[in-house]
């Protein structure tokens, strides 16, 4: 059975930071691209940052280019988001995500099969 659970979501003020975690469990870990997602009341899930399986190279939504960086540490299973320069839009709820299979490259939300339950990040002004 495939888990993903997040943490470190929370309170902060703007201009402040998060790092939020997922440890995935299920899986093999280190074949499989990972990446965050957001989702705002109402409105559908969006690309917040991917990390590649095969060389960890990182792809970011274009709001989060400069202020979010991803990584992930294959021995512990996990993926983060480190969140800087926080604003109040970027309040949402953050969800980490993994393809249905490995060795997959793409970060169409479509690819992703397996998602945590969700961390409730917000930014107060």
């Amino acid at each position: 059975q495939v888990q993903l659970i997040e943490s470190g979501g929370g309170l902060v003020q703007a201009g402040g930071s998060l790092r939020l975690s997922c440890v995935v469990s299920g899986l093999t870990f280190s074949s499989y691209t990972m990446a965050w997602f957001r989702q705002f009341p109402g409105k559908e899930r969006e690309f917040v940052a991917g990390i590649s399986w095969r060389d960890g190279y990182a792809y970011y939504g274009d709001f989060g280019q400069g202020r979010f960086t991803i990584s992930r540490d294959n021995a512990k299973n996990t993926v983060y988001l480190q969140m800087n320069d926080l604003k109040p839009e970027d309040t949402a709820v953050y969800y980490c995500a993994a393809p249905g299979e490995a060795f997959r490259g793409s970060y169409y939300i479509s690819e992703f099969d397996y998602w945590g339950q969700g961390t409730q990040v917000t930014v107060s002004s």
